[in-house]
């Protein structure tokens, strides 16, 4: 048995189909017919083309202009004269074999992409490996894996799964992913939760264990993973795979009733998302808002500008109405880190995490900040928003937020722009110096949201995307809990409401304690929010109360996590 992170719920049992991205082995040959050489390299081109356009019209019918955005990259790659002409003059100045040459011009355009600064631009060497990678497998006549014409059902099992992976199989075929890599908030793991698929990640070395063929069987929440299992154990898992579906199918008797615990504490189960398109998602799932609507998706999205007023208008729109005036918490531009547009240069940081982004960069470019608030004002009258500011470490900067938008308001006044008079306007709680203020900031906000994704990562100093360090990444340090309780009381007592946004809103062993501190509005991923509610119905706010302040006495994450799962037989 193989035991990794279970990632995404749900049991899969089926045959193996291996996703390598491996190099290719390619050797230098002389050849003696050049144009037979050239008009190879030429038919390999002409049939990847074929491939990615319908790659491309798949993803924009099944996922949307986002993903499918991708592909024409990966197109545009195809139809540069600078690459593909290279190889074939290298062909004939050197007399050698395509699969070669396009792996030497491959090289050195990937070097030269590779080594520049801009984030944007070394992102191109990665569709510039994908697309090569794609002709020579043609030229070679290597195994490609083309996942959307899956035929037969499969559990994919890869080192990780890319988001062009993910993007186009056809997803009625998949059963699950299995992969070397990740963790809960890795791609791949966000990704089989939206698609509501099994997975388990971290597997360290399954994709050295399994092969095409083989029979799996996994359990996408304990993580254990069991190759070419015996007959009991197949009768096992199918078991637990049939209890599983009747289990998703009690949910929906869940869809419609309110989020209440026993004795008549309401709260409010929300959903995350990062585009229009995912309120469908929400809606399946019977979420009772938005409560972190991610627009810097908004801004990545685009190539060559930040999006418009107008432009931005209509997303904001799309989702308020789309939501049927539930509230929607919308988060300003959170970018920086690890998220870089093309058409904003920032600066090399030696910690780009602690530096410039977020509301540090809305506050330094007040024209940016300002089209958006205007943006997000102007919707507002399609249904019930709030808006959030992220990154907030101070007071000083909550006081500078508020005060641009107090000037968009009035600038809109003047105008004679309408807009809703009751929009709530918030901050996420996501460094340790503003959950320790939290008391002060408080009297300055309608709401706080916590982020514990950098909360947790902030509070213990923590690269959470360092896997010889994961281990300490743990959302059940006493300190991180203590300082979600700090700032759920110190909120209160303002008579202000608490939200959070990160992934431990909805986690099953995270809601006992959370609901237990006084957490108000959990917001999650889709598929968690029936689960959550089944949850809550079942307990009591007054025990959950009393658990929470056990587990505040306790000294290690270990003891926590341990006590919790026995409790409630996770």
């Amino acid at each position: 048995m193989f035991k990794g992170i279970g990632a995404s719920p749900g049991v899969a049992i089926g045959k193996v189909l291996v996703v390598e991205h491996s190099e290719l082995e390619i050797e230098k040959r002389s050849i003696t017919n050049i144009d037979e050489e050239v008009t190879k390299l030429e038919r390999a081109v002409e049939i990847s083309k074929e491939e990615l356009t319908k790659v491309k019209e798949k993803a924009l019918i099944e996922l949307g202009e986002h993903e499918a955005e991708i592909f024409e990259a990966h197109l545009l790659v195809l139809e540069d004269p600078e690459l593909i002409d290279s190889a074939k003059a290298k062909i004939r100045d050197e007399e050698v074999n395509a699969d070669f040459a396009l792996k030497e011009i491959r090289d050195m355009f990937v070097g030269m992409f590779e080594s520049m600064d801009n984030e944007y631009m070394r992102e191109r060497a990665a569709d510039i490996k994908d697309v090569t990678n794609r002709i020579i497998r043609h030229l070679l006549g290597a195994k490609i894996v083309d996942l959307a014409a899956l035929e037969e059902e499969v559990v994919l099992v890869a080192h990780d799964l890319t988001p062009s992976d993910t993007a186009t199989m056809n997803k009625s075929k998949v059963l699950g992913f299995l992969t070397d890599i990740g963790g809960r908030t890795s791609h791949t793991a966000i990704m089989a939760r939206t698609l509501e698929i099994a997975a388990v990640v971290g597997l360290t070395d399954i994709t050295t264990k399994a092969k095409d063929g083989d029979y799996i069987v996994f359990n996408g929440d304990t993580g254990e993973v069991i190759l070419n299992p015996d007959e009991e154990t197949m009768n096992k898992y199918t078991k637990l795979k049939n209890e599983f579906e009747e289990y998703r199918k009690s949910l929906d008797l869940l869809k419609g009733q309110p989020s209440v615990t026993l004795d008549g504490r309401h709260v409010e189960l929300a959903g995350n998302i990062g585009s229009p398109k995912d309120v469908e998602g929400l809606i399946k799932n019977d979420a009772e808002g938005v409560g972190l609507y991610r627009t810097e998706f908004l801004y990545m999205d685009k190539e060559d500008a930040f999006p418009t007023e107008e432009e931005q208008y209509e997303a904001y729109k799309a989702v308020l109405e789309g939501m049927d005036n539930k509230p929607i918490v919308i988060r300003t531009l959170d970018i920086g880190g690890d998220k870089e547009l093309p058409y904003f240069e920032m600066e090399s940081e030696m910690n780009p995490f602690l530096g410039y982004r977020a509301i540090r960069i809305c506050l330094d470019r007040k024209d940016i900040f300002k089209t958006q608030l205007r943006a997000l004002y102007r919707a507002s009258v399609h249904g019930k928003l709030r808006i959030m500011f992220p990154m907030i470490s101070s007071l000083e900067e909550l006081l500078a937020a508020k005060e641009v938008v107090a000037e968009v308001k009035d600038e809109l006044n003047a105008e004679g722009v309408a807009f809703a008079n009751d929009v709530e306007v918030g901050m996420m709680i996501e460094i340790p110096s503003a959950a320790v203020i939290s008391d002060i900031l408080a009297k300055h906000v309608d709401f706080f949201s916590i982020g514990t994704n950098d909360l947790i990562q902030y509070t213990c100093a923590v690269d959470r995307m360092n896997q010889k360090i994961s281990h300490l990444y743990n959302q059940f340090n006493p300190a991180v809990l203590r300082l979600i309780k700090t700032v759920i009381d110190n909120a209160h007592k303002e008579g202000k409401w608490v939200g959070m946004c990160g992934e431990s809103a909805g986690d099953q062993r995270m809601i006992p304690i959370l609901l237990g501190f006084g957490l108000d509005e959990f917001s999650m991923s889709p598929i968690s929010i029936l689960p959550a509610r089944k949850l809550i119905t079942s307990v009591s706010y007054e025990d959950m109360q009393n658990f929470a302040n056990e587990v505040l006495s306790m000294g290690t994450a270990k003891e926590i996590k341990a006590h919790v799962e026995k409790t409630f037989n996770l």
